[in-house]
């Protein structure tokens, strides 16, 4: 009973759609000109599913960010953690030091929030709880295996432009899908996945 409650305060304590993520990261304090991404960990929670997506997906998907070299690497390495504990079945996602002590330029990291703010937005609206048994327990599982595969494919993308966005679309939307239960979002991301793994086994080959 005692656990649960604790589940219940930490989830209440962490965003639940995108606009409140884009806040709970601009919000955090980079005297140094560097963010740490333990910082935004520790930001947005560590111990759900969907925010951590979601995380790695914003990351990806903002060009001003995802085109520094070796970052869409750090987000399939991140996402890799992610899924596949999920899938060994943890309640809480452990991260090693080298991934929690790299770091961003803060500028570049406001500035792609700065351009996700309006679309967060609109995208926030249309969020809702539907096709609930998508994002369910076992919904869950199979969401994890496909971001699993996705962030296997991910460093490769860097060598194709664009195909790396569009994995991070992919995330972003498993992640909003997760926090909203909305398993119609849910599917609209397996079909963007589809996608982003047909584009880059279609160039590479």
């Amino acid at each position: 009973m005692e656990e649960s409650q604790q589940d219940a305060a930490v989830e209440s304590d962490e965003p639940h759609n995108l606009e409140e993520m884009l806040r709970a990261i601009e919000a955090i304090e980079t005297p140094s000109g560097r963010i740490r991404f333990d910082e935004v960990l520790d930001a947005i929670g560590r111990r759900s599913f969907g925010p951590l997506l979601l995380l790695a997906g914003m990351v990806t998907l903002m060009p001003v960010v995802s085109g520094i070299p070796g970052v869409p690497s750090l987000m399939a390495a991140f996402t890799l953690l992610v899924s596949g504990q999920l899938l060994l079945g943890r309640r809480t996602f452990w991260f090693p030091g080298w991934l929690r002590n790299r770091t961003l330029p803060s500028d570049k990291v406001h500035t792609g929030l700065k351009w996700m703010y309006k679309p967060a937005r609109w995208i926030d609206r249309l969020l809702h709880s539907r096709f609930s048994f998508m994002t369910g327990k076992q919904g869950m599982r199979v969401t994890a295996l496909a971001c699993f595969v996705l962030a296997l494919a991910m460093p490769p993308m860097e060598l194709v432009p664009l195909t790396v966005n569009i994995a991070g679309v992919a995330l972003t939307l498993f992640g909003l899908a997760i926090m909203a239960r909305d398993g119609l979002l849910s599917t609209l991301a397996f079909i963007v996945t589809g996608t982003s793994l047909f584009t880059i086994i279609y160039n590479l080959t």
